[in-house]
């Protein structure tokens, strides 16, 4: 056992035979609920003596993934209502060590996932001189609902409080709070392109990686009161915070994944405006599109998977009976001529279904096409593609969404990925792309030259990594002046 000093009072973690100190389930805020409901996150109260930080925390309220997701992407569900807390796991646990500190914000279409899900255990990284941290945040109704009279894009505000616990008390954990890299993937990492310009957050991190998700991603407050209104009329009360704050738990977060099938059944812009692209009735609510510029303070590391789409496909069957009328449809929607566009994507994949069309055109708009936007806008940037194939599905899985995690935090033998996986994944990627994330957070370079217009260089990550000059050029190049 050992014992570190917060500002709240002193924890207990345990140490690994591998000499990893964990501390679990440190609240960095006070619990959102009664009074706080909805509200700015409050600081924790303090404590006397020594709270014990040996085991997990409550998780943010969520309802399960659905099937099959449920049994493809890492989740734990703990309840209790002090769910405002995170897990810091540590080399050289007290002051003086001045380690590099690196902060995840975990995925789950900002309506699931925990930041002490297995998958993100960051043992790794302090086996590797960094110190980890991994917040929960608030999720759903509770984090991202837009709400009169109330702070709006609340999980982002979590994020915020849980970045500050970190510059007030990491020193005491052996971490640099002068040396923080943030990190994340999907709904993580779009909520990471969210914080690069909101001032509350400036001078909290100093890198920043952005797995799968980058700027491109949230909703109007037009289209947030749109989806406001229908959770409401959806439960039979009025959409103000009060009569939200007295539905039950067991109520609201049911009739949450019900709302995101019916923008799936109906995607009608007059209904649920942006959400109707990316299916995400959650999200961080902003007036427009905000990019960091040349002057932005932070360095960034920001990539994609080569097939993202297929995470959603392929499970579900989807892939091999998606209509070429549909395809049509939804390229259009993505702000491409298909008559111009699908031939470029065909040219590349000759033979290929609807579906596997699809997954090209829908990673590039959902994915990849953010990412090179942002890497274009911060100058120095770096960019990478994951590309490694699981051989789940007989081979059909592909690159897909979230098949980076286990190789990031070198994990792969956690039973949680193994759905995802498939049988001997290779070790030697994941010593590759876990050391570049250590590399970056702790000297600024993971290990590749950075990207500008004119070499377009991206580290593609397959067995044998490879620095690529300006992949699928062609393709890229249809998403000019397309937002």
């Amino acid at each position: 056992m050992t014992v570190c000093r917060t500002r709240q009072g002193e924890v207990r973690g345990r140490t690994s035979p591998d000499g990893v100190t964990s501390f679990l389930g440190i609240p960095y805020a006070a619990p959102p609920f009664g009074a706080l409901r909805f509200r700015e996150p409050a600081p924790p109260e303090p404590w006397t003596g020594v709270r014990d930080a040996t085991a997990h925390g409550p998780t943010a309220p969520h309802a399960p993934y659905a099937p099959p997701f449920d049994a493809l992407v890492p989740e734990n569900d703990i309840p209790g209502e002090d769910c405002l807390n995170l897990d810091v796991r540590t080399p050289a646990p007290g002051p003086g060590a001045g380690l590099p500190v690196m902060v995840w914000l975990h995925g789950g279409a900002f309506t699931n996932g925990s930041g002490s899900a297995s998958g993100y255990d960051g043992s790794a990284f302090a086996r590797d001189g960094v110190v980890c941290v991994t917040p929960n945040y608030r999720l759903g109704t509770d984090g991202f609902l837009h709400l009169p009279d109330r702070p709006g894009n609340r999980g982002l505000l979590d994020q915020i409080a849980a970045l500050r616990w970190v510059r007030d008390n990491i020193a005491s954990f052996g971490g640099d709070p002068d040396q923080v890299t943030v990190f994340g993937e999907s709904a993580g990492a779009m909520s990471i392109g969210a914080l690069l310009t909101t001032e509350a957050a400036r001078g909290l991190f100093r890198r920043a990686i952005l797995q799968s998700g980058a700027c491109h991603h949230y909703l109007r407050p037009s289209s947030a009161r749109l989806i406001a209104a229908r959770l409401a009329e959806k439960l039979g009360v009025e959409p103000t915070p009060k009569a939200f704050e007295a539905v039950p738990l067991k109520e609201l977060l049911p009739a949450q994944v019900e709302l995101r099938a019916e923008v799936g059944a109906d995607p009608d812009p007059a209904r649920w405006g942006e959400a109707v692209l990316n299916m995400m009735p959650f999200e961080p609510v902003q007036p427009g599109l905000t990019l960091p510029g040349p002057d932005c303070e932070v360095d960034l590391l920001v990539g994609s998977n080569r097939e993202e789409y297929r995470l959603f496909l392929v499970p579900t069957g989807r892939l091999d009976v998606f209509p070429e009328s549909s395809l049509h449809a939804m390229t259009a929607g993505y702000g491409l001529d298909p008559a111009e566009a699908l031939p470029v994507y065909r040219a590349a994949r000759p033979g290929a279904t609807p579906g596997e069309l699809l997954d090209a055109v829908a990673t590039d708009w959902f994915y990849r096409i953010p990412a090179v936007r942002l890497a274009e806008s911060v100058p120095g940037s770096y960019l990478y593609e994951f590309a490694w194939r699981s051989p789940r599905f007989d081979g059909a899985l592909g690159a897909c969404h979230a098949l980076e995690l286990p190789f990031v935090f070198d994990r792969l033998h956690d039973p949680a990925y193994a759905p995802l996986l498939g049988a001997h994944p290779p070790q030697a990627l994941a010593d590759a792309m876990h050391g570049a994330w250590v590399s970056f957070a702790t000297t600024g370079d993971p290990g590749w030259p950075a990207y500008d217009e004119d070499t377009r260089a991206t580290m593609t990550f397959t067995t044998t990594p490879t620095v690529v000059s300006d992949p699928r050029a062609r393709e890229r190049l249809l998403w000019e002046g397309v937002r």
